[in-house]
């Protein structure tokens, strides 16, 4: 079977990686997965003129429902939707993009959420029944000394970055580093004292089961989307402000026999309910339900 895979493709971002990983699985199926920029295509109507192409298409995936699952609206095709995070946690707030939502989840075959607050999210604000959403957890891949923060990645809101910068010419011992590729991020983690997430929105953090996996502690803002995958004291930290921060911080630094036990449970964790194996069979499945009657 052909597929088109349509994502928010960034160099460099964890929706890319996701969407390559993802994109592996179904070709190591047999199938043929042409993955393509969300970005690259106004409407509907831009992706049915590649889907004329020979040889035809004869499915379609997405990730965000309103990012890329808009663009499948008027296509031709069965087609599966995976939650992205962010339509969930933010575009819902906006009603025209919540009806466009709707749309998508109406006329998809499956959707696949990575945790179950998600799943549970679309289901009261896009009134979507349970039985078309699926739940697929993302697989992956001492005192006084000076200790710096390291926020790497890329500039994707441009205001927000302006904010950031400034912020950090005005802080001690905080660096910015421009986006790097996996295997430079993976060394760079091993390297680290902790991993932190401080998005204040996420669907599933790439980097939160990365750090886990490479034995790294991780140091997450108590949002669903992280408290999802870090369970307080037993596979990682959660802050709530930026004192509880400095104090989850320093319980870390302090405690080696909390450290060592958040590393291993963390490691446990990721093997059990993250493994690439179960991921790449259930999205081989679904991409197979989509050619089915």
């Amino acid at each position: 079977m052909k597929i088109l895979f349509l994502a928010c493709l960034k160099p460099k971002t964890g929706n890319h990686t996701t969407a390559e990983r993802i994109r592996s699985h179904i070709e190591s199926a047999g199938h043929i997965c042409e993955l393509r920029h969300a970005g690259e295509f106004q409407s509907s109507a831009d992706v049915n003129s590649l889907l004329s192409q020979d040889p035809p298409f004869q499915g379609a995936l997405a990730i965000h429902l309103y990012r890329a699952g808009r663009l499948l609206l008027d296509v031709q095709l069965p087609f599966g939707v995976i939650f992205g995070g962010t339509d969930i946690n933010e575009d819902v707030k906006v009603e025209q993009k919540r009806a466009v939502m709707e749309q998508v989840l109406r006329k998809a075959r499956f959707a696949v959420a990575f945790t179950t607050k998600l799943k549970e999210e679309a289901e009261i604000h896009l009134m979507s029944q349970s039985s078309k959403i699926y739940l697929q957890p993302q697989a992956w891949h001492c005192k006084n000394v000076p200790n710096i923060l390291i926020i790497l990645g890329p500039n994707i809101d441009p205001v927000l970055t302006a904010e950031v910068k400034s912020a950090v010419k005005r802080t001690t011992g905080v660096f910015l580093a421009h986006e790097r590729s996996q295997q430079e991020v993976h060394a760079a983690m091993k390297r680290s004292f902790a991993v932190v997430n401080s998005s204040v929105s996420e669907g599933m953090s790439a980097a939160i089961l990365e750090a886990m996996h490479l034995r790294v502690p991780v140091l997450a803002r108590n949002i669903p989307g992280n408290a999802a995958v870090v369970q307080h004291e037993v596979t990682g930290l959660l802050y709530s402000s930026p004192q509880d921060f400095l104090h989850q911080s320093q319980r870390l630094l302090s405690d080696q026999e909390l450290r060592e036990r958040v590393v291993r449970n963390g490691k446990l964790y990721v093997e059990e309910h993250h493994s690439l194996e179960k991921e790449r069979e259930t999205y081989q499945r679904l991409v197979d339900s989509l050619h089915s009657v």
